[in-house]
């Protein structure tokens, strides 16, 4: 059954941290190359930037939870190492900005002195496994993901199936039908559900697969209307062992799983998770969904006196920005923060004097916003008290007028042009010119610095992705416009469509362009998704095509937002998985690692993880010889056909049979002690023979070369 491990009682966190420091020196003294290097600390939640020399460091909150204690650490840590300022993410995560590499593992090891890691939060790992905001106090929830969504953190963390991917693997789990995890974009997302068997209620989930925005959106594919929680965790790591050994590994593009998902088909997709099945560890996997106890405050906390600044205001904050949890007698209260920034200094602030009145329970929402609960009814005004001395009592939590954007060109290396200059401009004239919309919780606003989609554009009811624009010999910042995605619910969504690209400083006018236009023509009652369908997609582009006039543009059209000089495109390499490590003699150090690791895992009774190490010692060796000898190598399973092809069947290479046969054993026997030994065994075996081929190859190469 789970327990809930802390971080600081694992004993691998300590050996985690002392590794990242040794990788540091090597990387920084020339022996570690600067690939194999980025992959590392890419899978260790370390970021290079948009600025040289300095890191984004992402910390890891499964399903966006932290509790008061640890938001302080964070806050604290902020100001030791960072700028004094906490990034909430889309994805649920706080980012740091600014680090020096130098004293990430200091960082790291503060962190985790509170249970808190950067572990798999970038790289071709499975990333942070988020939740529903509102998952368990949801008043439509069937019963409380939250001990779902930590068991999958707890038994991926680490896990050598999803070290090094093809490219990055998401997971989501909603709270409700309503689906606000937003499942259909993830490459598992789960919809719980409770079924009568033999007149006793059981628990499962809903699974669908394969969706990704990025710059072509592919919405999930349903596998299963009913997967019981017992096998949740077994069909998931499954899943992962298809994608790990078929996925795409050279083409960057072309590696996430909704790729591998179109290509294989369902059908077959699902064969190969069949395939896998009896290799895996656990069959079925015990989970004690249990609701979490919730830590609360104390029933008569002193309160100081206080007033309103703003009674109205308060009323239309109490209706959009709070709920009546399922637990009747409290509510649940949500901030709005802008842009997802908040001061370190108003986090601590926040902290002393919120929890006195809610429980330890602070959830980051992926619409960059945080959710508080247990507020008893009586404690609400006083909640609003304290966000107005703060600044943050603006009302409209999620709705219209809550736009989400990236952090685009302020710090990431892909952002074309700004995404939080906008998103402000955009927040302004809602609240300006159409306050009434902070009741419209339909139409959501959102922004990505460039077509990646980490602002989430390509579902948003009203999308905007950073671009340029050319106007004869000069170049504009400009956005491209889009229209009409959402939430259907019960794992359905819809992609947003590309309509126009505009200057960006005309960007406001867009919003007002939309809103007026829906304002006096739609029919009563109709939301703006079906407006949309009703209209057309060359209805919108004829409307906002007078904005893409450039015989009418100003000198500022050529400054984007919040800068003060003319616009550059600048597009770095971006870093959001590591890159292919194509070196012979990097190859053979990884072979050796994993099989070091397998070795430790053997000893230590982990065999399918020894199993699993090894696999991928026979991998990385066998892709090391077809690299040198100028073969590509595309996906795993592509490596053991070629290593058959260019080296068994043409006698280069001793080896007796297939060696696709003997390597693929490892879906075809049980995760015991004497197969793991054996099958280490042989790897080993293999890896010295490949050395020792390399070796040769390379002495001879050095000969001809005198």
């Amino acid at each position: 059954m789970l327990s809930f491990r802390t971080e600081l009682e694992n004993p691998v966190v300590e050996k985690d941290i002392v590794e990242l420091e040794k990788k540091i020196h090597a990387f920084q003294s020339g022996q570690l190359p600067e690939e194999k290097f980025r992959s590392l600390r890419l899978a260790r939640g370390i970021y290079g930037q948009r600025q040289k020399g300095v890191q984004m460091v992402r910390i890891k909150l499964p399903y966006g939870k932290m509790t008061y204690r640890q938001w302080i650490r964070i806050a604290d840590l902020s100001d030791e190492y960072a700028t004094g300022n906490l990034h909430l993410t889309t994805r649920q995560d706080i980012q740091l900005h600014f680090v020096s590499l130098d004293k990430t593992p200091e960082l790291w090891a503060k962190l985790s002195e509170d249970n808190i890691t950067i572990r798999e939060a970038c790289g071709n790992t499975v990333r942070n496994i988020t939740g529903s905001f509102i998952a368990g106090v949801d008043p439509e929830e069937p019963f409380d993901i939250t001990p779902y969504a930590h068991a999958a953190f707890e038994y991926f963390l680490r896990n050598p199936v999803c070290q090094d991917m093809g490219r990055k693997f998401k997971i989501a789990f909603s709270s409700s039908e309503k689906d606000t995890a937003w499942s259909f974009i993830h490459d598992v997302g789960l919809i719980p559900r409770i079924r009568e068997v033999d007149g006793k209620e059981v628990r499962g989930f809903k699974v669908v697969i394969g969706g990704g925005l990025g710059a072509q959106p592919y919405l999930s594919q349903p596998v299963y209307e009913f997967l019981e929680t017992d096998l949740l965790i077994p069909y998931i790591e499954a899943v992962l062992r298809v994608f790990d050994r078929y996925g795409e590994r050279t083409k960057r593009h072309k590696a996430r799983m909704k790729y591998l998902l179109a290509d294989l088909g369902l059908e077959a997709f699902g064969e190969r998770v069949k395939e896998e099945w009896k290799a895996i560890r656990h069959k079925r996997y015990p989970i004690d969904g249990t609701d979490p106890v919730p830590v609360l405050p104390a029933e008569a906390p002193v309160i100081p006196a206080f007033q309103l600044r703003d009674p109205k205001k308060y009323e239309i904050w109490k209706q959009t920005n709070t709920f009546r949890q399922k637990q009747g007698d409290y509510y649940a209260a949500s901030i709005r923060v802008p842009l997802g920034d908040i001061p370190s200094e108003t986090a601590r602030r926040l902290a002393a004097k919120l929890q006195t009145i809610t429980a330890d329970d602070v959830r980051v929402a992926p619409n960059q916003g945080l959710l508080f609960r247990y507020v008893q009814p009586a404690h609400l005004p006083y909640f609003y008290h304290i966000l107005e001395e703060e600044g943050l009592a603006e009302p409209g939590f999620d709705s219209v007028a809550d736009v989400t954007a990236c952090p685009g060109t302020d710090t990431c290396n892909l952002a074309i042009s700004s995404s939080t200059g906008i998103a402000e401009a955009l927040e302004a004239v809602i609240r300006e010119e159409f306050p009434l919309l902070v009741h419209n919780k339909e139409i959501k606003i959102k922004i990505s610095g460039c077509m990646n989609s980490c602002g989430q554009h390509g579902i948003a009811t009203i999308g905007f992705h950073g671009s340029s624009v050319k106007s004869g010999t000069r170049v504009l910042p400009a956005l491209q416009v889009l229209l009409g995605g959402g939430i259907l619910g019960s794992g359905a969504g819809r992609a947003a469509d590309k309509v126009i690209k505009v200057p960006s400083k005309r960007g406001p006018d867009v919003l007002r362009y939309l809103l007026k236009d829906y304002e006096t023509e739609a029919k009563p009652d109709e939301s703006f998704i079906d407006y949309y369908d009703r209209q057309g997609n060359k209805y919108f582009y004829t409307l906002l095509k007078p904005l893409t006039d450039l015989s009418t543009l100003k000198d500022e059209d050529f400054v984007d937002w919040g800068k003060a000089e003319d616009f550059v495109p600048a597009i770095g390499v971006g870093e959001c998985a590591s890159v292919v490590i194509d070196l012979v003699a990097t190859l053979l150090l990884d072979a050796e690692e994993k099989a070091a690791s397998a070795a430790e895992g053997l000893q230590e009774g982990r065999y399918a993880d020894a199993i699993y190490h090894a696999y991928s010692t026979f991998i990385n060796a066998a892709k090391a010889l077809l690299l040198g000898e100028q073969v590509s190598c595309n996906t795993q399973i592509g490596i053991l056909n070629d290593f058959d092809k260019h080296f068994v069947s043409t006698g280069r290479f001793p080896f007796e049979g297939s060696f696709k046969e003997h390597v693929m054993q490892i879906n075809r026997q049980e995760p015991g002690a004497e197969f793991a030994r054996t099958f280490l065994d042989s790897a080993t075996a293999f890896l010295q023979e490949a050395q020792t081929y390399h070796r040769a190859k390379a002495g001879v190469a050095q000969e001809m070369a005198v």
